[in-house]
């Protein structure tokens, strides 16, 4: 078997496992890997920046958050939205926000481009956390979810559970490919061209500029789709969803599914929300579950520190250690005088 065919092989089986998972779990494991699938659609905008780019963004909250406050915003009271024109004008609020704050920060490197993007989400966050825009720290309600195809299939409404999970499954697979076949163009060429050696594309007379703003742009609309339909599941928003705690924890959920493959988001996102679930169970850790940060920041420590490349990398330890016991079973050659 070829190594893409491995690869779409595993995403076939993953995105499957995800499709039969309303039918053999219950209401809380839908609910849980719903929200889970809207974290791994976020940890793919991120993964467009960090491992497509190079560029490590630590405003990335921001983003998410416009898209959860426009959804509660732009929603009528009294009556459901269109989510045909609502997810779409979400986006494109959070994409706009994201331009503007490519267009200054890019003009900065290193550690000064990761505090002015920090900068920016919380000038979002203090927006909607001190004006009565974002209704406070007590956040606002969504009146009603959206409707999905109200005249054709009075059925299929984004009340139900079922059909929720549904659609954010086709959003995240969507999401997914489209981001795979942009990574395969000559326009993801030019990304990895920039975060493998930027100076010498200039030294070519290549303008990089462009493409990490239009990346920066495509990667705040993703997770301003992804903050919508985390309004639309809870129907509720706080400034939490802009802090920059949300922000961090993105971040890890790439680093530790491994930067620089889309797979690896997915997985990131998946580990980290269940880790997280798992060290919060009372049934399991008793009172030392009101700790769970302890034990969820030491497994992703431990986890960083033997697979260095992510979770990705578990794949290649049997062929690693095969090697090294055939390098170790090798006769020592002898030295030639």
């Amino acid at each position: 078997m070829t190594q893409n065919a491995g690869k779409f092989l595993f995403v076939a089986l993953a995105f499957a496992a995800l499709a039969v998972v309303p039918f053999v779990g219950g209401s809380f494991t839908v609910d849980l890997v719903t929200k889970i699938m809207i974290y791994a659609i976020f940890a793919l905008s991120l993964e467009l920046l960090v491992g497509g780019t190079g560029l490590v963004c630590f405003g990335q909250a921001a983003f998410f958050g416009i898209g959860a406050y426009a959804t509660v915003l732009l929603t009528p009271s009294g009556a459901p939205a269109s989510l045909w024109w609502l997810l779409p004008a979400c986006i494109a609020l959070a994409a706009g926000y994201a331009l503007l704050v490519g267009a200054l920060s890019l003009r900065t490197q290193g550690v000064y481009f990761i505090m002015v993007t920090l900068a920016f989400a919380q000038m979002a966050y203090y927006v909607v956390h001190d004006t009565p825009l974002g209704g406070g720290t007590d956040g606002i309600y969504l009146d009603d979810k959206p409707s999905l195809l109200p005249a054709l299939l009075p059925a299929l409404e984004l009340r139900q559970p079922l059909v929720l999970y549904f659609f954010i499954w086709l959003c995240l697979g969507a999401t997914f490919a489209a981001l795979a076949l942009l990574l395969r163009s000559r326009f993801g060429r030019a990304l990895l061209g920039i975060k493998v050696n930027e100076q010498r594309l200039r030294a070519a007379g290549f303008s990089t500029y462009p493409y990490k703003l239009a990346a920066f742009t495509i990667s705040g609309g993703i997770a301003g789709l992804a903050g919508s339909l985390f309004a639309i599941k809870d129907g509720f928003v706080n400034p939490e969803l802009l802090s920059w705690h949300l922000s961090g924890a993105v971040l890890v959920m790439i680093i530790l599914g491994g930067l620089g493959h889309l797979r690896g988001a997915l997985l990131g996102a998946f580990a980290f929300a269940l880790l997280q679930e798992f060290f919060k169970s009372e049934a399991v850790f008793g009172a030392f579950a009101k700790h769970w940060h302890l034990g969820l920041g030491l497994t992703i420590i431990v986890s960083v520190a033997l697979l260095p490349n992510g979770l990705m990398s578990l794949g290649r330890l049997p062929a690693q250690w095969r090697e090294r016991r055939e390098r170790q079973a090798r006769p020592a050659r002898e030295v030639q005088p």
